[in-house]
């Protein structure tokens, strides 16, 4: 599963960390937020280096649809149902500020990007209440969204929330452009070097230790989807969330805009311009990591919908993304704990990244420079008003104790299966006192430990990504163990043949 972005946008490779060098500020992570952190350090004078643990674009940002919208779904209703009017107000200033300075950059840059209408709609009438109240709720914090009665579609719709003059782009072509930008600020990026660990050195400095040895900085930024490191329990603020994109290609016309469903199963919709034909992407059928069994299917029903509603496409590529859902609703940028600002993080952007990563660098940067914005308050990771999202924290963990019990009560009787799984399918089972996870890819079978090596949640096959997830807090593994994303920092250890 292969990214469209990925395919057209080739990057090139770069090396991994020199170790026993100083920064002031080391962004953990390469897409947009670290990215963009780093350019705003830079051009603030601050000395700064970047560490990605596989290639630039490898993570959520080069996965993305690359809507950049203030209408996201049904975003601003979940906002206001746990935060006041004040706080939905400062989360939409944050994003129309890093709307404004994405369109900025991209004009000063030559980085191409259309504009087109965003729209909610209703894929039933069952969701049309739900399309209306997302249309009140941004009229009451300023933003002239219009409700349409009918739209028209080729697929079921039943009326729309609409918002103009929305921004599509490639995310690709926008991270090959800052990380160009930055290099050439004197800023390195790192690439092929994962962060183990953070701990703290002589003179206050934190010690990034990577695979390829230690880097010093004064302060560290965490843009790695889920912060790495367990201090602060942003694991346990989080939902880990998969979704699947489809890319077709189709010479019919295909409606303008953004289109998202305000309901489930979602599907969101865009149109990309092509030389050679337009390309429509379709996204959806997301669910909680490692707990889809039939993840093909996601894949399968996403084309047939399509196929349905749009006979003319042609079948492209399909890819997954992960996104990450706060308990509290709104993002969580800032310290890793209550007043230590040695260490902050940034996520929690539920799967709005384009305008949400650079709100968070705008912000990150404010707090480094002393110029915090006026709406920062809104993305703090900690904040009083979280309380209000403690019930929905509690079922949330309750879903990830449930999820670790069951893995382990799987594995209560040992296996005596000598077969390989069949290609492309994947088996845990206990092998004596060993949770083993087994698989067959590419005519290979591996066998590895079944244990997250994060908080020992026992994984689970992933039949369309042919990898290994971990039902607790979303860490990814490949076939052979190899670690993907998540919180965790180490693979899946390899177990001897029998």
């Amino acid at each position: 599963m292969t990214s469209l972005w990925l395919i057209d946008t080739p990057t090139p490779a770069r090396l991994p960390v020199t170790p026993g060098l100083r920064f002031d500020v080391i962004v953990i992570g390469a897409g947009l937020t670290g990215l963009t952190t780093a350019l705003l350090l830079a051009q603030n004078g601050v000395r700064t280096a970047v560490v990605e643990a596989r290639r630039i674009g490898d993570g959520t940002t080069g996965a993305s649809t690359a809507k950049v919208s203030l209408l996201q779904g049904i975003r601003a209703q979940q906002i206001r149902e746990q935060h006041s009017s004040e706080a939905l107000r400062q989360y939409v200033d944050a994003n129309a500020a890093a709307q404004q300075w994405l369109l900025t950059y991209c004009e000063a840059n030559d980085i191409p990007f259309q504009v087109a209408d965003a729209l909610t709609y209703a894929q039933a009438e069952s969701e049309v209440a739900t399309v209306r109240a997302e249309h009140d709720v941004l009229r009451e914090v300023g933003l002239p969204v219009e409700y349409l009665e009918r739209i028209d579609t080729p697929f079921p719709s039943f009326g729309a929330v609409r918002l103009p003059g929305q921004t599509q782009l490639n995310p690709m072509g926008l991270l090959s452009m800052l990380a160009a930008d930055i290099e050439a600020r004197g800023v390195p990026i790192y690439e092929s070097s994962r962060v183990l660990g953070v701990g703290f050195g002589r003179g206050g400095d934190h010690v990034v230790d990577t695979e390829h040895g230690p880097l010093h900085a004064e302060t560290v930024v965490l843009a790695t989807g889920t912060p790495i490191l367990d201090r602060g329990g942003f694991f346990a603020r989080l939902t880990p969330q998969r979704s699947y994109l489809t890319a077709f290609r189709t010479t019919e016309t295909l409606p303008e805009g953004m289109y998202i469903s305000a309901g489930q199963p979602t599907r969101s919709l865009r149109r990309v311009p092509d030389p050679e034909g337009d390309i429509l992407l379709v996204g959806g059928n997301g669910h909680v990591v490692g707990r889809e069994t039939h993840t093909e299917a996601c894949v399968d029903d996403l084309t047939e919908w399509t196929q349905r509603w749009f006979p003319a496409v042609e079948p492209l590529t399909t890819w997954s993304a992960q996104d990450y859902k706060p308990t509290g609703e709104l993002p969580y940028v800032g310290p890793i704990l209550p007043g230590v600002g040695g260490i902050l993080v940034a996520t929690g952007y539920a799967k709005w990244g384009m305008t949400n990563a650079i709100a968070a660098a705008l912000a990150l940067t404010g707090r480094l420079t002393g110029k915090s914005p006026e709406w920062s308050p809104a993305l703090a990771s900690w904040r009083r008003s979280d309380l209000a999202s403690l019930p929905h924290a509690l079922s949330t963990n309750a879903a990830v104790a449930q999820s670790l019990s069951t893995g382990w009560l799987r594995l209560a009787r040992t296996s005596t299966d000598d077969v390989p799984p069949p290609e492309g399918c994947g088996r845990v089972e206990r092998h004596l006192l060993r949770p083993t996870a087994t698989c067959t890819v590419g005519g290979v079978t591996t066998e590895v430990s079944a244990v997250c090596p994060h908080l020992y949640g026992i994984v689970r096959w992933n039949a369309a990504e042919k990898s290994w997830d971990c039902p607790l807090h979303g860490s990814r593994f490949a076939a052979d163990g190899t670690l993907l994303e998540g919180p965790a920092t180490k693979p899946l250890s390899p177990i001897s043949p029998r």
